[in-house]
Order: C-alpha cells, then sequence, then structure tokens
C-alpha cells in the first residue's frame, strides 16, 4: 500500500510530464525546393512561443502544401512541380508520422494530372482527397484506400488555358457539413461549387453554382465559420475580403465587401491566407506587399468590421496558422526565409511581437500537428 506523500508525488510527476508534452506542439512547415534539398520540416513549440527544428524530410520536390489524414498518422503534401519522374504532372507524396518516435517515413507517391498543383484537401468522409492546380487549370480528385494511402485518380477536370482568360484554380475543399465542394478560380473571378459522387469519386456540378466576382478580384484561399452559414474569400488581386452568406442549398450571395491594405498604402499587394480565431471572434488575412496581416471583427451576424494591421515579421506571408490555444500567430515568411511568432491580444486580436523567429528556406504552408 502506497503512503500518501507517494501518491502525491506520483500525481505531481504524471501532471508535469503531460503538461510538458502537451507544452509541445509540433508544427509542420512545407516549402519550395531547389536539387535535392529537404522541402518538408517539423518544428517542436513551446508553451513560450519558441520554434526549435528537430526533423526534416523528403516530401518530393517544392512540397508547397500539405493536409493530414489523423486516423492513419498521414501527411499528404502536394508537390507543386510541372514534371513528376519524369512524367507530365504533379504529385501527392505520402508521409507516415510516427508521434511517439518523431520518424517521418514516406509510403506513396502518385502523379497529379496536368501538373503545378498549389492545394489539397480531405473530403469530410475521409475517403478522397481534392487538388487544385493553379498553373494548369486544373482539378483532380483522389481515392483513398483503407489504410489511407492514395490509390487511384477518379476524376480531373481541365479548364480554359488559353489566354487571355486563363483559368486558375487555386483552392478546393467541402463546405463544414461536407454537403458541397467549393473551388476558387482567381484567373477567371469565380467559384464553383460542385457535389462529390462518393461511389464514382466525380465532381458533379451544383445546379446555379458559379459564383461570377467582379473583375481583378481574383479569389484565393476562403474559410467558413464554424455552422458554414457564412464563406469568407479573401481575393489576392483586388486587396479584398469578401462576405458570402451560404443558402441551404450551398449557394453563395454576396453581402459585404472591406479591403485589406491600410489607407493610404500605395505599391502592389497581393492577398494570400484567411483564417479564423480560435474562438470565432476575429478573421486573419495576409498582405504581400504592405506584408501585414489585417484583422476584422467578426459581429453576431457574421459580419466584418476592421480591427487593425500588425506587421507579418518579415517580407511576403504567403501563409499564416494560429496555435490550437488561440495564442499565438505564425507567419511564413515566403522571402524572407522565416517563420515570426506573435503573441495575440486576445481583446483587441491583433498579433503583437514578433516573440521569436525560426529559419527555414522559402516556407510556403504551416499547419500544426492534431
Amino acid at each position: 500500500m502506497m503512503r500518501k506523500n507517494q501518491v502525491i508525488f506520483i500525481v505531481l510527476f504524471l501532471g508535469l510530464a503531460f503538461s510538458g508534452c502537451r507544452g509541445k506542439l509540433k508544427l509542420f512547415a512545407g516549402g519550395f525546393t531547389d536539387n535535392d534539398q529537404k522541402g518538408l520540416s517539423l518544428f517542436e513549440f513551446n508553451s513560450k512561443g519558441n520554434l526549435n527544428l528537430i526533423a526534416e524530410a523528403d516530401a518530393g520536390p517544392s512540397p508547397s502544401f500539405f493536409c493530414f489524414s489523423e486516423r492513419h498518422d498521414l501527411i499528404y503534401a502536394l508537390d507543386e512541380v510541372m514534371e513528376f519522374n519524369r512524367k507530365r504532372g504533379g504529385a501527392i507524396t505520402t508521409l507516415k508520422y510516427y508521434p511517439v518516435t518523431g520518424l517521418i517515413e514516406k509510403k506513396n507517391e502518385i502523379l497529379v494530372p496536368y501538373g503545378g498543383p498549389c492545394h489539397i484537401s480531405l473530403s469530410s468522409d475521409k475517403g478522397f482527397l481534392l487538388v487544385a492546380s493553379y498553373s494548369s487549370a486544373s482539378i483532380a480528385v483522389v481515392k483513398l484506400g483503407d489504410n489511407g494511402l492514395p490509390e487511384k485518380v477518379t476524376d480531373s477536370l481541365l479548364y480554359v488555358t488559353e489566354a487571355p482568360n486563363v483559368s486558375h484554380p487555386h483552392m478546393i475543399a467541402q463546405d463544414p457539413a461536407g454537403r458541397h465542394v467549393y473551388l476558387t478560380d482567381l484567373g477567371l473571378n469565380r467559384i464553383m461549387i460542385y457535389d462529390l459522387d462518393r461511389s464514382s469519386g466525380a465532381l458533379v456540378p451544383v445546379k446555379d453554382g458559379i459564383i461570377n466576382l467582379p473583375d481583378s478580384s481574383g479569389p484565393r484561399h476562403f474559410v467558413f465559420n464554424y455552422d458554414g452559414s457564412k464563406m469568407y474569400v479573401i481575393n489576392e488581386l483586388g486587396s479584398t475580403v469578401m462576405v458570402f452568406n451560404v443558402d441551404e442549398n450551398g449557394i453563395l450571395h454576396l453581402v459585404q465587401t472591406l479591403p485589406t491594405v491600410g489607407e493610404g498604402f500605395q505599391g502592389r499587394n497581393s492577398c494570400a491566407e484567411i483564417l479564423i480565431s480560435r474562438n470565432g471572434d476575429f478573421l486573419y488575412g495576409s498582405n504581400r506587399g504592405e506584408n501585414s496581416i489585417v484583422v476584422f471583427k467578426i459581429d453576431e451576424y457574421g459580419m466584418l468590421s476592421l480591427a487593425g494591421h500588425s506587421s507579418c515579421g518579415g517580407d511576403w506571408p504567403r501563409n499564416f496558422v494560429i496555435d490550437p490555444s488561440g495564442k499565438f500567430l505564425l507567419s511564413g515568411n515566403q522571402k524572407s526565409g522565416w517563420i515570426s511568432v506573435f503573441r495575440i491580444n486576445q481583446k483587441t486580436g491583433l498579433p503583437e511581437g514578433p516573440a521569436s523567429q525560426a529559419t527555414m528556406k522559402a516556407p510556403a504552408y504551416l499547419e500544426f500537428w492534431k
């Protein structure tokens, strides 16, 4: 029988061990590569906001975007190239991550038609990967096996490729309920809506599912609110954020447009990423050119008002992410070659700092391991 002080010691030890593990999150970062460089980096992130590089992995050439399979501990990394293994196309390189040991093991490679893939997402039923390819004006659907590994391309669509009206698909993902698939087409200033036929793995156009935006908008990325009633779109070319109501059929209705850059800003700007805070109170967007993070307050009806701008801590914030605690924002500054870490003011929503920085060549996408 253990004594009381022994029980207290064990409880304290386990508590400290648990808090230590909990305090060190894992951040994956993908980027553009030259020659034989490894493009996927694994960082440890602690409760003070410090990043420590602990591993690098070969995820194929220029793994600029990726997503996870929590069920199978897999990483699906997009290789943003026009030729892969001497064949025309991009690729998905699948890696297995072993959280206990930290080992990252390459498991699978599959060719993506046409080439230049820039965005990938996992379907709501975890059975398919959805891929948008900016450079080749195409999208694709990839079926996953029971083990989570990609098996085959079940559908691919090639849009307009002839100048001057060239299609540039930039993001493809489902709404929170998994009812529809949404695609932003930066080149043709439109958002397209599909259904995913899970029996065949084909995309089926939705009636009235093409939403045309004003010329020179350039829709890039989007995010839904928690219940899917609002979609927020950041426009790369127009430097604006748009708010859409989502009706019962999934069709989008534009209700608000706001600029992302500060009043009086002059010069070239290209918006990139868009995210909602963990508590749902703030919307964030990145400005490449102004090199800032714009923050909007979200009201009870889902409408936006400007909260302010913060520096991104570098040059060309292609991507940023908010940590699971909601206390930090990490900006991947592509041209600077580093990741800047900011504390988020919980009252104003504004990132403050940077509190720390970590070096990485041309960071393109960041994501915390779930």
